[in-house]
């Protein structure tokens, strides 16, 4: 597979788990969702709202449209539905994103600065694009840990059950 068609599976794969998860969420309260349960961004909530300023910041990389935040925990939307419409929108982009990108794209250098650490960078972009569907699955499964705390299986997310959710 060729590094054109991995970006647009794991843009595919990345709504197809978010989609998802965010129906495992919604199963709880919103005190459920945001009692800090000791994880990295505090709680459900938290780690979803990380999730999705993480991957605008990365995809304002990307596009060459900036998006500027405070920092890594910074709350982008208190209101669940809010949050979700939001990642639902982001996850449009995404998608129309990889459809276009092309070889050229995937081989040139991206160049920023930090936002922990605000130094300036430089990665080929295959790799960015690598980390930012990393990043996301890493999350996620932080969200999947938090879910069967709470009491809710959140089912398989795994990328080779895309395809066929029901094994």
């Amino acid at each position: 597979m060729d590094a054109v068609t991995h970006a647009r599976t794991l843009a595919t794969y990345n709504r197809w788990a978010n989609n998802h998860l965010y129906a495992q969420c919604a199963q709880l309260s919103d005190e459920m969702r945001k009692r800090d349960v000791g994880a990295f961004f505090s709680s459900i909530h938290g780690t979803l709202n990380h999730l999705l300023l993480g991957d605008s910041v990365w995809f304002g990389r990307f596009t060459a449209r900036a998006f500027v935040v405070t920092s890594l925990a910074q709350e982008l939307h208190a209101d669940f539905a809010a949050l979700r419409a939001a990642r639902e929108d982001l996850d449009d982009k995404i998608e129309h994103w990889a459809a276009s990108l092309t070889v050229a794209d995937l081989s040139r250098e991206l160049r920023y600065t930090g936002i922990a650490n605000p130094i300036p960078r430089s990665y080929s972009m295959w790799f960015a694009v690598l980390h930012f569907f990393n990043h996301q699955t890493h999350h996620r499964g932080q969200v999947t840990t938090l879910l069967m705390q709470q009491g809710i299986d959140p089912g398989g997310i795994d990328l080779i059950l895309m395809s066929h959710p029901e094994r």
